[in-house]
């Protein structure tokens, strides 16, 4: 494995964490499967509550996933990763929600932002070397998940 290629566990488990954000979509542009869903399932496993309840959740996560790598940092740099890594949490949860296309692209925003924090994190050498493409990828899949559920 090159130093760049993504490990396939980091990789795997990346992409099925897409999956509520995929489902969403489906469930956005199926009404019927929507229906489905909120009866035989929860109202909560269909879009827009699941793109809004696990958006908010995985912003909070990679809050975290920031803080290890801000603790490889000393000085002022770990001051400033640190405080990098709890606006997403805090973001996901000032997030305004009246509407859900508002809170879609509140939650846009807030995976955008995250990769910008994530490529500070990469330049200061706080990550692995693949994780910039594991970001990118896995953002681009969320963007558009969330993005259909703004335009549809």
């Amino acid at each position: 494995m090159t130093e760049l290629q993504i490990p396939r566990a980091a990789l795997f488990l990346g992409l099925a964490g897409t999956l509520p954000f995929i489902w969403g979509a489906i469930t956005i542009t199926s009404p019927e499967l929507a229906r489905w869903t909120q009866t035989a399932l929860h109202p909560r496993l269909s879009a827009p509550l699941v793109h809004i309840s696990y958006g908010t959740v995985i912003l909070a996560f990679m809050s975290g996933v920031h803080w290890g790598f801000a603790t490889k940092s000393d000085g002022s740099r770990a001051w400033v990763g640190y405080s990098l890594s709890v606006i997403p949490a805090l973001w996901a949860f000032f997030l305004p929600q009246s509407t859900y296309p508002q809170a879609a692209i509140g939650l846009m925003l807030g995976f955008g932002g995250l990769v910008v924090i994530d490529a500070l994190f990469s330049h200061w050498g706080l990550t692995p070397p693949w994780w910039m493409r594991l970001r990118v990828l896995l953002t681009a899949i969320v963007v558009i998940c969330l993005a259909l559920g703004v335009i549809l």
